[in-house]
């Protein structure tokens, strides 16, 4: 465990940040490889489907990640305010409360499947494919709630070593897994979503063995589950709503962008997949420090120390504005070998319009530094409805955007969409983040 109230906050930040930032590079060497084998292995008709419906699995994913990470804000809090008891019961609730939701959205996912890809304008010759992927990835979902949920509370309580070494694990098993089913069994697609739900599956297990019996604080009891509070239960919701829907609002608003480049070819959908594997990578620092201001700053309100929490958003918006440098280079020199690297195809429609992508968008990273910052620190500090507000703002320009530039300018429509809402969403949040209570008190003090 990690006290992140006490110490150098800049050493502390970057000490618990290396192994955010080392098990998110991860995930994305997965996703890559994945991308490449289904790509290599299957043809670009495979990867076009599994990129035509990837928004969707993000967009469901991205909200149990979500939800996960706000209800573990609640531990960091109890666990910064050295609340032992309330810190478990915010861990048992995180699992009772997410793993119905979890539930939910997995039935009504597959209830609604077919309604919600023809929504998403897959092309009809895909859909076969894309169905017998997304099918399997919506019904593992629980599995990606419990791992989510395990790990965000060993981040919550300090430990974001753990998560990191069980990712690795998974990870392996799972480009593992993506060979043997799709290379060896030769079962398409459906062997590669296989493969990913398999891995969470095991995932989660070693983490739920590991944290029972390393950590004390967590090994839950019956009188954890009952009678937590009326405060803890509205803390929880809004915490793990607010965080949960923060996340799906940013994916709805790229799913209807989504439905609008499906629409664009082949070749555009290739080439946008690729430039958005491309785009996770370099905005892997945002999510990194986004997260370890929630329990940095989560921990610290949870303690009383306000000065610590705004050097330490300090510190994380100058960390990643360094990065944000590095993309912009790395888009103009070797863009080009990354979309290949990618995708392996040398079409040069994919590679122009995918580093076209990446030039543009790069520039105005700055912006989105911020937003990760103070959103994530907002939430920290417990202010959940600013976020929501920004994130919707991102929602509704991407839905106006895929209805009017992309039907116009084509993909340069979608190229020149998010600079746009980002300026518009970081708005709210740079006006609030001066006028938060919490923090104009500490001020005064």
């Amino acid at each position: 465990m990690k006290d992140l109230t006490k110490g150098k906050p800049s050493t502390l930040i970057l000490s618990f940040a290396l192994p955010i930032f080392l098990g998110n590079l991860l995930q994305l060497t997965y996703s890559l490889v994945d991308t490449r084998i289904v790509g290599s292995f299957l043809g670009e008709d495979a990867l076009a489907a599994v990129g035509a419906t990837s928004t969707l699995s993000g967009l469901i994913i991205g909200f149990l990640l979500g939800m996960s990470n706000g209800f573990a804000i609640i531990t960091a809090q109890k666990f910064g305010a050295k609340n032992v008891r309330d810190m478990k019961k915010s861990f048992a609730m995180s699992l009772t409360i997410g793993t119905g939701i979890s539930l939910i959205i997995t039935a009504c996912g597959l209830v609604f499947l077919n309604p919600i890809l023809r929504f998403l304008n897959v092309p009809a010759h895909l859909l076969t494919v894309a169905k017998s992927y997304v099918i399997i990835i919506i019904a593992g979902m629980l599995a990606t709630f419990l791992y989510d949920a395990c790990a965000a509370t060993l981040r919550a309580i300090g430990d974001a070593v753990t998560p990191l070494l069980i990712l690795a694990v998974s990870v392996g098993l799972n480009i593992a897994g993506d060979f043997f089913f799709v290379v060896v069994m030769k079962t398409g697609v459906k062997g590669a979503a296989i493969a990913t739900v398999l891995a969470q599956v095991i995932a989660f297990v070693v983490c739920w063995i590991y944290m029972v019996r390393k950590y004390e604080i967590l090994k839950l009891q019956k009188e954890d589950f009952k009678e937590p509070g009326k405060v803890m239960v509205k803390e929880m919701f809004s915490a793990g709503m607010s965080m949960g829907f923060m996340s799906s609002l940013v994916n709805i608003g790229t799913v209807t962008l989504q439905t609008a480049i499906n629409k664009l070819g082949t070749d555009i959908i290739i080439a946008h997949t690729a430039a958005r594997k491309i785009t996770e990578i370099f905005m892997i620092m945002f999510s990194v420090f986004g997260q370890t201001m929630a329990t940095y700053c989560g921990q610290n309100v949870g303690a009383g120390k306000i000065d610590r929490v705004k050097k330490g958003i300090w510190l994380a918006i100058i960390y990643t504005a360094i990065w944000s440098g590095i993309t912009i280079i790395a888009s103009y020199t070797v863009g080009e070998w990354l979309v290949y690297l990618v995708t392996g195809t040398h079409n040069k429609t994919v590679i122009l319009n995918a580093t076209n992508y990446l030039k543009f968008d790069t520039l105005f990273y700055i912006i989105t530094t911020l937003i990760c910052i103070l959103r994530n620190a907002m939430q920290g500090l417990g202010d959940h409805v600013t976020p929501l507000i920004s994130s919707g703002l991102e929602m509704a320009g991407k839905i106006v955007i895929a209805a009017t530039l992309v039907p116009w300018l084509g993909y340069t429509g979608v190229i020149i969409c998010e600079p746009i809402v980002w300026f518009v969403m970081v708005i709210p949040l740079l006006i609030r983040i001066f006028r938060m209570p919490v923090l104009r008190t500490a001020k005064k003090a």
